[in-house]
Parts: structure tokens; sequence; C-alpha cells
């Protein structure tokens, strides 16, 4: 997401810091550019008319004229004016009695039902007890797939039969009190574009069971027409949050700096992929760094708590310093990289050259080697992964037939290995950080 928005903003500030002491006339062709760059985005043009005149109305100011470094404090300048234009974070209110309530609504193909269960399994990660309802009727197989969800992340799902889905609904709430639930999630139906039938069984559903939350889960790649969906329902329903999906395929990001200043409903959620733990809280100073090309190291050292195994880790790290990296310990470190999602997406939350080197990489191509390399690993015998030096040129004949590669790709990944393995053995020795200049020549 932002992709292309970082990359124009990145080349303004480059120009600007190539300038010492910076004009009025300087700042104001940077800011030109920087509107080109948001509209191109897709940012409402209200937003991005707002938006310069606060930056730019800082920027020519003591603030900026009397900064040591001009041009830093101009970006400084619009980091947090963007962080304010996507507004303050807002968590979930779950306050009330129990079961609280979450009604999400939305178009049909908006992302709805996987939604209900990634929040559902974000939930219960929280130590919440969450039921899901499933009151889309009107869908064929929406039910079974929220069944599906439900078997696969340990959540109950209500449905049933000869019922309107606001007495479905209230029904299932019944349910998930009866089960001690402290959360009942409402996936309810959606249409291909909004009409008054629609509108009129979620005013039904929303007056019986009184939501603590209700929450408009819509497709970020519609860029603008996300916006007006908002404030259709925003009108009609009242919307307390946002959740916008598929935002890893939105490389203009429009419609996310756009939606709190148009709408006035916070974004809660940003759905980041496919699996069920792709979901992140919608934090604005997380993003704005994001689309300014600084990162998001904090997404992704949650990101790796959450899937890492920490014990297994110090573990890996003392043998590593003790020299005693195998290529078992590899095959290890490959698979715990596999779990933190797609090897694009990591690259994107790291600050400076890394996030460059991430929209330059195949991400296909990228994922193809590791599996390519794991395959290769998982054909080796135990004590050809603990020993590799016992790999002859017949084992390695072997070792390729069985992953499906060629020798090639078996003599590239010992390289790679004993690489590693010199690199590990001179950071464990005494002023072993001196020695690395040595080790690479």
């Amino acid at each position: 997401m932002f992709e292309t928005l970082t990359e124009k903003l990145q080349v303004v500030f480059k120009q600007l810091s190539r300038r010492g002491k910076l004009s009025e006339a300087d700042v104001d062709t940077a800011l030109r550019e920087v509107r080109l760059a948001l509209l191109d985005a897709d940012v409402n043009f209200r937003v991005v008319k707002d938006f310069l005149a606060r930056v730019r109305a800082r920027a020519v100011g003591a603030e900026v004229s009397r900064a040591l470094n001009p041009a830093q404090q101009v970006i400084k300048i619009v980091n947090e004016e963007l962080i304010l234009t996507l507004g303050e974070p807002e968590k979930l209110n779950l306050a009330g009695p129990r079961p609280r309530v979450v009604m999400l609504v939305g178009l049909q193909g908006s992302g709805k039902t996987t939604l209900a269960g990634k929040l559902a399994r974000f939930l219960r990660g929280r130590g919440e007890r969450v039921t899901l309802v499933a009151a889309d009727l009107h869908r064929p197989a929406a039910v079974l797939q929220l069944q599906t969800l439900g078997q696969q992340i340990g959540v109950p799902v209500f449905s049933a039969e000869g019922m309107s889905p606001p007495d479905l609904c209230q029904q299932g709430i019944a349910q998930a009190a009866r089960e001690g639930s402290s959360v009942a999630i409402l996936d309810t139906a959606g249409r291909l574009q909004i009409d008054d039938q629609m509108m009129a069984e979620l005013e039904a559903i929303k007056s019986l069971t009184r939501p603590g939350e209700v929450l408009l889960v819509a497709d970020a790649m519609t860029g603008q027409e996300a916006v007006r969906i908002a404030e259709g329902f925003h009108q009609r329903i009242g919307l307390t949050g946002l959740a916008l999906t598929k935002v890893e395929g939105d490389a203009r990001g429009g419609a996310a700096i756009s939606m709190r200043t148009v709408t006035g409903v916070p974004i809660k959620f940003l759905s980041t992929g496919e699996k069920l733990d792709a979901l992140d809280e919608f934090d604005p100073a997380r993003v704005a760094s994001r689309i300014l090309g600084m990162g998001d190291m904090i997404s992704l050292i949650e990101k790796a708590e959450s899937a890492l195994d920490q014990q297994q880790a110090e573990k890996q790290v003392a043998r590593l310093m003790s020299g005693e990296f195998t290529l078992e310990d590899y095959a290890d470190q490959l698979r715990q990289l596999r779990k933190l999602g797609p090897l694009g997406q990591l690259l994107e939350l790291m600050p400076g050259g890394m996030g460059q080197m991430a929209r330059e990489v195949d991400p296909k191509l990228a994922e193809s080697q590791l599996r390519r390399t794991e395959a290769v690993i998982n054909s080796m015998t135990p004590e050809e992964r603990r020993r590799p030096d016992v790999l002859n040129a017949s084992r390695r004949r072997r070792i390729a037939r069985g992953a499906g590669t060629d020798v090639q790709d078996v003599n590239q990944l010992l390289k790679q290995y004993r690489t590693m393995q010199k690199l590990f053995k001179q950071i464990g020795k005494p002023g072993g950080m001196r020695g690395l200049g040595r080790l690479f020549g």
C-alpha cells in the first residue's frame, strides 16, 4: 500500500534536501509536487487542499527558517500534518454488558465475511470469547464460508434457517450470552450497490441488537468510491468505524488518507492479506511513517513477536554465535521467516533503502526461491543437514532430483550457507565485528 505515493514523495524530499536555506519559492515548488502526488494517489481534492494549506503555513514560517536542517523540518511538518489528517487512533469499543455486539456492514465483494473471521481471531487473541453470527442469507455459501472460518480459528458460529436476518441476529446474540461469549460479531448481507431494501434490513438489525460498534467493511482498491460508499452507509446506518480490506493490492492508498476527513468516521482496521492473521489496528503515526518512506519497524517487531518462538530463537542465536550453525538451523530460520508473511510486505515495513528494495523485489520470484531452498534442504538426510561437508557430487545429484531442481541450486545453497557460517563464527569471536571487514575483503 502507498508504494506509488511513497516513491513520488521521496523524490520531492530528496530535491529539498539538496538545498541549504529554503526560500518561500522552494517550499511552494515542493508543495506543488506533493499536491500532484497526492491527487495522483486518489486522495480527495478537498483533503489535499486543506492538508497543503496547513503544511505551507508552517513551512514558510520561523519553524523552518530557523531550523538547522530546513528540509528535514519540512518533512517533519508533513509527517505531523499527515497524522492529523489520518485522525486520532481509535480502538474498538467493547464497553457495556456482555456480549458486546459488533455489526459488520458493506457491499457484496468487499471481504466482509473474511474480515469477520479475522476480527474474531484478533479478539480471541486478546482474551475475548467470540461468537460469529451468520446473518448474510442473500449470498450463496456465505453461511458455509463463515462456518469454515469459525472451524479454522476455533470460534462458534450461530446460523439458522427460516428466520429473517434481524431475528437471526437477535437469536445469535442470545445464544452467545448463553455460551458465555463476551463479543458477538454480526456478518450481515451486502448488495452490489446501496439500495433501500438492504438499508432497511440493516436499520432493523441495528434497532433490535443495539450494537456498540457498526463497522463498514470497504474495499480499499475502489479508491474514492470507497469514500462515497462510506458516506452513504453513514448517513443511513450511522457508522462507528471503518475497516479497509485488500490494502495490500492498493498501490495508491488515497481512500485511507481521505476517509477520516470526508466521512468523519475513524478507520479502525486494515486487512493486509489473505491469511486470517493479516489484520492490523489502524495507527495513523505508523501509516504516515510508511507513506513518507520511513518504514514501520513497530509493525515488523509485532509480527515477529506473534509469529516466532522466543525460546527457539534464543537457542538458535546461541548456536550461531558458537559456530554450530547447520543446514537444519538454516531451514528453521527460513520457516520462521515464512511465518511472518510475504517477503515483499516485510521489506516494505523496513526504513530507508529496504523499502526501495521491496519495490525492486519480485514477490513471486522471492517466494519461489524460498520454497526451492526449503525443498533442497528437505531432500537431504539428517546427517547431511548436520554435516554438509559429506555432500559429494553423487549426493548432490540425488538431492537435486529429490527437490525437483538441479545441482546448481544445491551448490548455490551450500555457498550461501558457508558464507553465513563464516559470518556468524567471526561475529562470535572477541572483537569479531572488527574482523568483518577482513571477512568480506
